[in-house]
């Protein structure tokens, strides 16, 4: 039944389908509920070759607006610096630069260690990055540079090529040709193991800053969203577990090649453990001395920030200290400890990357490039969110790409954002990305004058570097029970992608960890709250009957709450959540029917033969048995589903909902839709859920529970009251 109100906002044509909604007048008492008609706009569809052509034309259209436009979005640093408050930044900057530099210096020699290359190669990847950062980023605060997950896995990709090209041990390190080979046209090594091995580094380096730029060119900077703050904190802490074991070796002055392969962390304790009796003691009680002095400086820094205007440099006082032992001690001639050894001044000419070993190192740069964008932009957006400014994540990818790509032709290493330097840059007053260019010029200082003097720095004091620069990230373990409390699908992903990234393949941790956050995502659809809802009082709130007390079921009409959507993976689930809240499965009373039937027509063929006049009479009783009948204690003539938590509908949803309009239908309940969003109106009717028109009937989808409820009442009232049973 149809009303002559009907509601139209004007302009363009309406849908000739027609949505119904029933009126909220409740204090209609005679008749049936009268429902309006509610026309919805009808969308016009743009033909697909009209919308990519407009596309092209738009990107494709030169003018000198646009040029400049696009020069000033990929080089930010041309908007920035004009407007530039010289007397208010100026001081913050330059202080926040020179302290990140001078807390670079020591971490970039050690995590040179970590990623399977010479000392002098970290501080060059330091130096390029910053300065390209400074020209690209969008970021005022991060520091990009070395971080240590990406050195692990450009070390682990460096050590598993040198085994392939024959270089098994470090101990085949020639520093007198360094960096002066090349690669033949076969891919063979020509050059020792120290220029070999940053051909891979910078090969990888370079192969993943072209997969991050391209990802920027195909603006997908939004996949930064599908890695969840759980995740990449238990991918972190996985990698660091394996940092730290692969660094143990150099605490006690051992010479072990790094274990490829799965479960490394495990292959190297086990080593570690074979050749406890050949630890040099040198090495030992220098990590020792350098472990008491660093952790409980580290520990004083952090509980004293706010009450200091900078960090305290201990890192740099240690490496000087144990530089100035170790020289006059003469450590590697007496004591036989290893030391890092010549670092040669000023820069090496550019060199091409090894073209050859891409195919080599494609899948591991593709990983790489990965975790370096996602850790970057997470850093970048955290804290443009705290100070109040905003980031783009395309522009981020283009610009932590060509750190990567740029300074791979200088025998650099992967880079990213780094959370404990960009800490560090923060609470020293930077403001804007000109802080780059200060710790760009105090590692040019210690490349042209100052390097030559590490060359008696004892690895081992390196590595203790690392060790308490993963304090952090180790910390992280404190912080599983809270976790766990809070949220136990968060817990569970930082727990799996940690044992993972650990105990089995840091890149596959990774991996494994994305897999476990969408089955999370899609086994929480899979195990959502099926609910039957009453009302509160006279108000128009409908809520779940378990959980609230003081609701009233609504006489003849059952409501109902599915709180996801319905789609091919849940439609069975639904269905079954809706029967066993509504204790009617409709397939079952259709069976049973069949089975009474069945029953009583063979009664009746029994009367038959008894007798004429009983087989009439059963000919007539078969007339009336097809009525529908009801279980007895079932107390609703209609049910009306709220769809406001649908927020979509697939193929196979539309059809689930088909089956269960039509199996209650036939077992005389109603079944109405109620507050279904424009989404799932749009699938029911391309669906084909409205009956066509020739048949009698119209299904009415209603805007609230209240209209379809009374709707539901007044036409059991208008059929005369019929209870269940019928």
């Amino acid at each position: 039944m149809e009303s002559s109100n009907s509601l139209s906002e004007g302009g363009p044509a309406m849908m000739a389908e027609e949505y119904c909604c029933a009126s909220a007048d409740e204090g209609a008492e005679s008749g049936p509920h009268v429902p309006f008609v509610l026309e919805r706009r009808e969308k016009e569809e743009e033909n697909w070759r009209i919308a990519v052509s407009h596309q092209l034309k738009k990107q494709c259209t030169c003018s000198s607006e646009r040029a400049k436009a696009q020069v000033l979005d990929f080089f930010p640093i041309l908007k920035w610096l004009p407007r530039y408050q010289l007397k208010d930044w100026i001081l913050g900057d330059v202080m926040s630069g020179l302290i990140v530099g001078i807390l670079l210096v020591p971490q970039s020699i050690a995590y040179s260690l970590l990623a399977g290359q010479d000392p002098i190669y970290g501080l060059y990847t330091s130096f390029f990055s910053s300065i390209i950062y400074t020209l690209l980023g969008t970021s005022r605060h991060i520091s990009v540079g070395i971080f240590g997950v990406l050195c692990l896995l450009v070390g682990q990709v460096v050590d598993r090529e040198l085994a392939l090209a024959g270089y098994i041990t470090e101990s085949s390190r020639n520093n007198t040709t360094l960096g002066l080979g090349m690669g033949n046209s076969t891919g063979g090594p020509v050059c020792d193991r120290s220029c070999y091995a940053i051909m891979v580094g910078t090969t990888v380096t370079f192969t993943a800053g072209v997969y991050q730029v391209l990802m920027g060119l195909l603006q997908v900077g939004f996949v930064s969203v599908y890695l969840s703050d759980s995740l990449l904190s238990g991918f972190a802490t996985g990698a660091s577990l394996t940092i730290l074991t692969s660094q143990v070796k150099y605490l006690l002055g051992l010479e072990l090649p790094r274990a490829q392969g799965w479960g490394s962390l495990v292959k190297t304790w086990v080593s570690l453990f074979q050749n406890l009796g050949q630890t040099n003691l040198c090495d030992l009680v220098t990590s020792m001395v350098c472990l008491a002095v660093l952790v409980p400086t580290k520990e004083l820094n952090d509980r004293f920030k706010a009450k200091l205007k900078a960090p305290i440099p201990f890192e740099l006082f240690v490496v000087i200290a144990a530089t100035l032992a170790s020289h006059f001690g003469h450590f590697e001639e007496e004591y036989g400890s290893k030391v890092a050894g010549a670092i040669p001044t000023g820069f090496l000419p550019p060199q091409l990357p090894s073209w050859s070993l891409i195919p080599n190192v494609a899948v591991d740069a593709f990983s790489i490039a990965i975790v370096g964008f996602a850790i970057t932009v997470s850093l970048s957006e955290m804290f443009a969110k705290k100070h109040g400014y905003v980031v783009d994540p395309n522009q981020e990818m283009y610009a932590i790409g060509f750190c990567n790509i740029l300074p791979s032709f200088f025998r650099c290493f992967t880079t990213s954002a780094a959370l404990t330097k960009t800490l560090v840059k923060e609470s020293t007053g930077c403001q804007t990305q000109l802080s780059g260019l200060v710790t760009a010029l105090v590692l040019l200082l210690v490349l042209l004058v100052i390097s030559p003097l590490f060359y008696s720095l004892q690895r081992c004091v390196l590595a203790v570097i690392i060790l308490v620069n993963l304090r952090g990230a180790l910390l992280k373990f404190t912080d599983v029970p809270r976790m766990w409390r809070v949220n136990r699908l968060d817990a569970t992903i930082w727990l799996v992608t940690m044992a993972t990234s650990a105990l089995i393949n840091t890149e596959l941790g990774l991996l494994v960890g994305v897999m476990v956050s969408a089955f999370c995502v899609l086994g929480r659809t899979q195990r959502t709250q099926a609910l039957e809802l009453g009302r509160a009082g006279h108000r128009e709130l409908y809520e779940d009957l378990a959980s609230y007390k003081g609701l009233q079921s609504q006489p003849g009409v059952a409501i109902f709450r599915y709180e996801a959507p319905i789609y091919y993976a849940n439609q069975s689930l639904f269905k079954k959540a809706l029967y066993r809240c509504l204790g009617l499965d409709p397939v079952k009373e259709k069976a049973r029917r069949r089975k009474l039937e069945k029953h009583r027509r063979k009664q009746e063929e029994v009367a038959m033969t008894t007798g004429g006049e009983g087989g009439t009479k059963g000919k007539e009783k078969e007339l009336t048995t097809t009525k529908v009948f009801l279980p007895n204690q079932v107390n609703f003539h209609s049910v009306v589903i709220d769809c406001s938590p649908v927020l979509f509908l697939d193929t196979a949803g539309v059809n689930a909902l088909k089956e269960v309009y039509k199996d209650y239908k036939e077992n005389g309940v109603q079944v109405f839709l109620a507050q279904c969003n424009t989404s799932v109106l749009e699938s029911l009717n391309r669906g084909g859920y409205y009956p066509d028109k020739g048949m009698g009937e119209k299904e009415r989808v209603f805007f609230t529970i209240s209209d379809a409820v009374l709707y539901a009442q007044s036409l059991s009232s208008q059929n005369g009251d019929c209870d269940t049973s019928c």
